[in-house]
């Protein structure tokens, strides 16, 4: 599973490298787009599964690159919210149609019912972790 989520994300990135997007930098545009708008540099962390020192740099290059803009909450002034720009919200569209692309490319030769049964089993799989993780922890 490992080889082939590797391989798949390189695909992306080499579709997606004309826009001058890194991995870290779209893979972090992606889960922006699928958070609340205004999310927490904290919630991005954490939907990447990262650490803040590691999302930080990318954070920096997407505001660099006028893609996002970080603004100070007002309720917590030691947080900052991200918000896509307007060219932010244009890359993410091009991003989106390269990715659903490149998606229709890996998938091809599976029917919807493969593909179906395999995304349960990922999701039951990763259920599994999750529980397996909270048994392992209270057990500390």
């Amino acid at each position: 599973m490992g080889r082939v989520h590797r391989l798949c994300r390189e695909a992306i990135t080499a579709a997606v490298e004309p826009l001058g997007l890194t991995q870290s930098r779209w893979t972090a545009m992606i889960h922006i787009n699928h958070l609340p708008d205004g999310a927490t540099q904290q919630q991005l962390a954490h939907s990447l599964g990262i650490e803040m020192p590691s999302l930080t740099r990318t954070v920096k290059q997407l505001e660099q690159q006028q893609l996002i803009i970080r603004r100070v909450d007002i309720e917590d002034k030691r947080s900052r919210r991200i918000y896509f720009t307007d060219q932010g919200k244009q890359l993410l569209t091009t991003l989106t149609v390269l990715i659903t692309d490149i998606k229709q490319q890996l998938y091809a030769g599976l029917s919807t019912e493969q593909l179906d049964v395999m995304a349960y089993g990922l999701v039951q799989m990763e259920e599994n972790a999750r529980r397996c993780l909270t048994l392992l922890n209270q057990e500390k």
